[in-house]
């Protein structure tokens, strides 16, 4: 549609725009998994995220591995002592476990159309609830990521 300068078109529709994110880490020896949802992807979030896991996990060493994100990152994180950070490089979501729980997450929604953001939500978190760690296992356990984390920590 064709308007005036700075005359906004209204139309029969007008899509509303929501976001939520997932964030999440998986034990790829294990399975074991962890996730939490959050209405931004910030260093706040993060850091909100960061205090979850570490109470959960506060008995083991934990390393987690993730890109460059620049909240990730973020100078003012505070991690805890039980809580490593490992950063890839720059485009190589291959070599992070859980990428391909995410891609596996996405193949079961690609083509549907929801009613709602609200919707989308409930059958995201179908989908990783109804993840067993034996699944989690199969799709992040790579032999090549298993060696690499045994070899670390020997």
């Amino acid at each position: 549609m064709i308007t005036l300068k700075g005359v906004k078109p209204i139309g029969k529709k007008q899509w509303k725009r929501g976001n939520f994110y997932i964030y999440g880490v998986v034990e790829p020896a294990t399975g074991e998994q962890y996730y939490q949802e959050f209405s931004q992807l910030n260093y706040n979030c993060f850091q909100e995220f960061l205090k979850g896991f570490g109470q959960k996990y506060s008995e083991s060493f934990n390393l987690i591995i993730m890109d460059n994100g620049s909240f990730h990152k973020a100078l003012l994180l505070d991690w805890a002592d039980h809580v490593m950070p490992i950063y890839l490089p720059a485009y190589s979501p291959e070599l992070n476990p859980i990428e391909r729980l995410w891609e596996h997450t996405k193949k079961d929604l690609k083509w549907e159309n929801y009613s709602s953001l609200d919707k989308l939500q409930e059958q995201v978190n179908t989908i990783i609830k109804s993840l067993t760690n034996e699944e989690v296992l199969a799709l992040c356990g790579w032999d090549y990521i298993l060696e690499a984390i045994l070899s670390a920590t020997s």
